[in-house]
């Protein structure tokens, strides 16, 4: 819901780097081994794939599956072409535009040895085009063994396979995002696996009317409208969403996909989103909440650190945050670290307490039950020069999930003397309550 952090960072970065046209990209390539259009092809693929691919999110979409098999077949064309290697230089059949000649006059046991490598990167090669294909998220290892071996023989063969360079650079950079994606998941799923074992397992006991009784009107209806009198609290929650954010008012929007996975008693949370700056840059983001601090984490690429940051302004916006985003899972309004003060009919203020730190907002709701908004102060960013802004959150649409409804669309702004400058508008996909799994990441 709540990306503050990123957009002040991403506004900055956004500012500093330009674009490269696709076209530019595609000239950049010539011919490699097989001609023009394998390393023009190679180019495309490439740059589809870190646009596309990397930046997919983890929710299957149809859309990606021409550029899996583009990949699929830049690989297997790739590792194919190897082959000619082999039968050349191992004096089986003689190919036309291949001398044979090596950097280093060869033996015959010696030359029978250097084709059997060519073989070797043909077989690897496919290895990493099938893993690739069949999702398997450790497709990169054979990929960037298939890349570094080719390379080797094509320095040592200089004169007749020099092209094949170019395409080898490109699935370098293919295979060492590839890597650098399948690290940073890690890093959070262990993250989320630490979030999860901090929740108690046994069953909470069911909520009464009773416990209602003590809050203010506008927070006592909502919570009898959402459904969640009669039945569990949420211990875990976990979620999928998909939106668009910008960087500047005036900004292109970008689109996200994001899971995310709280903890209600202690609170906590881990969100982890991939957007592409620009269109182009893959951008992987990890924001966090746990024992009272915050820390935001954003990797262009998967990584490059773009920002890091984690100190008492994130600490005070990463509660905040979680105070928000307890709208998806109403329960927790009857934890013991949030206290509800009455305002008028159809506002109520909420604040939390936890970890030595407090956050308040200001939440608005509709005659018949439902939470329309929230409103508070948060910081704009981290560090010295970060002051609180008003931010502000409003839903337009509204869903049930497993019997609990809940706002299932909105946007969030922040109040600038400028005026409003919506940074990020979202949907919630799925919600799944007190089920304490990691949603399954495809490769």
């Amino acid at each position: 819901m709540a990306r503050s952090r990123a957009t002040h960072v991403l506004r900055q970065s956004s500012a500093r780097t330009q674009p490269v046209h696709p076209r530019v990209r595609e000239r950049a390539a010539t011919a490699a081994f097989g001609g023009t259009s394998h390393a023009t092809f190679g180019a495309r693929v490439a740059a589809e794939f870190c646009q596309r691919i990397l930046c997919r999110g983890d929710a299957p979409d149809s859309s990606l599956v021409p550029m899996r098999i583009a990949l699929t077949l830049l690989l297997a064309l790739h590792g194919t072409i190897h082959l000619l290697g082999f039968l050349a230089w191992s004096r089986l059949v003689a190919i036309r535009g291949l001398s044979g000649r090596t950097l280093v006059p060869l033996s015959a046991s010696g030359m029978r040895g250097y084709a059997l490598l060519w073989l070797a990167a043909t077989l690897v090669l496919l290895a990493a085009a099938a893993l690739w294909f069949g999702r398997h998220a450790e497709w990169w290892l054979p990929a960037l063994l298939g890349v570094l071996l080719s390379q080797c023989l094509i320095v040592f063969a200089w004169h007749d396979a020099r092209y094949g360079t170019i395409v080898n650079l490109m699935l370098l950079v293919v295979a060492l995002v590839g890597l650098a994606n399948v690290r940073f998941t890690r890093h959070t799923d262990a993250e989320v696996r630490a979030l999860l074992a901090l929740s108690s397992p046994r069953q909470s006991p069911t909520i009464r009317g009773l416990e209602l009784q003590h809050l203010p009107p506008p927070v006592r209806r909502w919570l009898e409208a959402s459904g969640i009198v009669g039945g569990e609290r949420a211990r875990t929650v976990r979620l999928r969403q998909r939106g668009e954010l910008r960087t500047s008012p005036d900004g292109a929007w970008m689109p996200a996909r994001a899971d995310q996975y709280f903890s209600v008693e202690p609170p906590a949370f881990v969100w982890k989103v991939d957007t592409a700056m620009m269109g182009l840059l893959p951008v992987a983001g990890r924001d966090k909440y746990a024992g009272g601090r915050g820390h935001m984490l954003i990797k262009a690429l998967s990584l490059i650190d773009v920002v890091d940051s984690a100190d008492e302004k994130i600490d005070h916006g990463s509660l905040l945050r979680f105070l928000g985003e307890t709208v998806w899972f109403p329960s927790a309004a009857l934890a013991p670290y949030v206290v509800w003060e009455p305002i008028d009919e159809t506002t109520a203020r909420a604040t939390m307490r936890h970890g030595g730190l407090h956050a308040s907002a200001v939440f608005t709701f509709s005659d018949d039950g439902r939470v329309l908004g929230l409103s508070a102060e948060r910081y704009l960013g981290g560090g010295t020069g970060a002051k609180l802004t008003p931010w502000s959150v409003s839903f337009s649409e509204w869903r049930k999930f497993q019997g609990i409804e809940i706002p299932d669309r909105g946007q969030v702004s922040w109040m600038l003397a400028s005026g409003a400058f919506t940074y990020y508008r979202w949907e919630i996909l799925e919600v799944e309550f007190n089920r304490a799994e990691l949603y399954e990441h495809p490769s």
